[in-house]
């Protein structure tokens, strides 16, 4: 699929069929996460993969955005390991990690896949069910699966704002 089609087909799912995703699947995203971009080439991202039984069902305790699939993804930083820009302290975890997860999500989409990114969780309860230790910072967690066959993207996905509300050229005045 082309890239620009695959993106505007792209939608959150929020509704999974009970069919498991194979694990060479999971290997190929985790290869693409691999190879995206980083401040300094620095890779902070960690990702902790939510697959056994056991593991998913702690996720009802951190978040009510589980949406019963079978797997899910957890980006996280390493706070030791990210970049800060030298002008005002500024450190690139969060967006390094954002840019794994959009890595994630539009692979996913490629191998037939959906997901949706997930920030509405207690990072206290993600802390204690998942053992993450206190210098790794979870930013997006991403339910995954393949999309129940009556999924369909939410009210409000085809809505965008014209491109005259959200770019400029050359200055914001």
């Amino acid at each position: 699929m082309e890239f620009e089609a695959m993106a505007q087909a792209r939608y959150s799912v929020r509704k999974f069929s009970d069919q498991p995703v194979e694990q060479e699947k999971i290997d190929r995203l985790l290869a693409v996460c691999r190879t995206a971009p980083t401040a300094k080439n620095n890779q902070p991202q960690r990702i902790l993969v939510i697959r056994s039984p056991e593991a998913v069902e702690k996720l009802k305790a951190c978040t009510p955005c589980h949406f019963y699939a079978p797997l899910a993804f957890l980006v996280c930083y390493d706070a030791a390991q990210v970049w800060e820009r030298p002008y005002d302290g500024y450190k690139s975890g969060e967006v390094d990690a954002a840019i794994v997860g959009t890595h994630l999500m539009l692979a996913a989409e490629a191998l037939g896949l959906g997901t949706t990114w997930v920030m509405h969780y207690d990072p206290a309860a993600i802390r204690a069910q998942y053992s993450l230790p206190e210098h790794i910072m979870p930013v997006g967690l991403f339910p995954m699966g393949y999309p129940a066959a009556d999924a369909k993207p939410g009210p409000m996905h085809p809505e965008r704002k014209p491109l005259t509300q959200t770019v400029c050229y050359d200055s914001f005045a």
